[in-house]
């Protein structure tokens, strides 16, 4: 059975003009799929363009060119006030600092239940009210914190805020820029385990964008990488991580520390250097180098990757045949 393609996003160009001479290119011909349900990461270095395109999505950017359908829907051009509910209504976000994302005047209650206000989906006061209790009881919270004020909680109890928010207008489809990176390491793990417990119980569809190679890898299906505003890589999450192909891919994975000395002692970092692509003469394609398995290549650089998967490939039948 086929999945349903919630999210489809096609050549993708996000370019912001500084000047009459400057253009930053943040997003460059980004081309990709979210299907229904799954967890869609997005990893790459700071200034890689991972949140632009994340914005770029929800609209809160106008895309320079390329297409952004939803389930179903071109939602690439220029909105009416009708297209802009439907994004807002449908599409949520996840904000990396969960301090600065609300709103210091507002207690819980208001900030959880504005969504509701705008939608007009609570019958009257009590419906409201009763609606946000249940919010804050999902997310791991109880009914006394909804009288209080941000400033009043920790960072990890002010992301959960944050996540009911998100949650409020009951979206199918939810962007999580970097919400994890502004919090203590215990508590990542409690909110990426709330994130997912919640796509279990509400089949939500998340992109998820982060730095932290290893935590992309525990929370997502397939994996996208991100080097200078393009997609270098996408495949699923236990492709990339044990067979990646890319160099970029690479030197990401080989900077992620374990905690084994031995293993610490003798790793080696894997620098990645853009000289190493020569596209004076072929400009790179993005590709399908094997099933579900994406790359940004020129045509002889196309020839070597498929020679490395010849290679994958016989380690692949070897390890199979040694288990046996």
């Amino acid at each position: 059975m086929s999945r349903k393609k919630l999210l489809e996003v096609k050549n993708l160009k996000q370019y912001f003009k500084i000047d009459k001479k400057t253009t930053v290119k943040a997003v460059d011909d980004v081309t990709f799929d979210i299907f229904e349900g799954e967890t869609f990461g997005l990893v790459g270095e700071s200034g890689s363009g991972k949140s632009t395109t994340g914005r770029a999505v929800i609209r809160l950017y106008h895309p320079t060119a390329g297409e952004i359908t939803f389930d179903g829907r071109d939602i690439s051009g220029k909105l009416n006030a009708e297209g802009k509910k439907f994004v807002t209504k449908n599409m949520q976000m996840i904000f990396q600092d969960p301090m600065a994302s609300l709103n210091p005047r507002m207690t819980v209650m208001d900030i959880i239940a504005e969504g509701l206000d705008i939608y007009g989906m609570c019958k009257d006061k009590e419906d409201r009210t009763q609606r946000v209790y249940k919010l804050l009881k999902t997310v791991g919270l109880n009914e006394q914190h909804a009288s209080r004020y941000p400033h009043e909680f920790s960072g990890g109890q002010r992301q959960r805020i944050g996540i009911a928010r998100a949650l409020a207008v009951e979206p199918k489809f939810i962007i999580c820029d970097e919400p994890i990176s502004a919090l203590d390491v215990s508590i990542q793990a409690q909110v990426v385990n709330l994130l997912k417990k919640l796509q279990k119980d509400f089949n939500y569809t998340y992109l998820f964008i982060a730095h932290d190679l290893s935590m992309v890898k525990y929370i997502s299906d397939r994996i996208g990488v991100m080097h200078c505003g393009q997609l270098v890589e996408l495949g699923s999450a236990d492709e990339l991580y044990e067979y990646p192909l890319h160099p970029y891919t690479k030197s990401l994975l080989s900077a992620i520390p374990l905690p084994d000395p031995d293993y610490e002692r003798d790793r080696v970092r894997i620098r990645y250097d853009m000289n190493m692509h020569d596209y004076s003469k072929e400009q790179p394609r993005w590709i399908e180098i094997k099933e579900d398995h994406f790359i940004l290549a020129s045509e002889s650089e196309e020839v070597k990757y498929r020679e490395e998967i010849e290679k994958i490939e016989e380690l692949k039948k070897i390890k199979s045949e040694i288990k046996i």
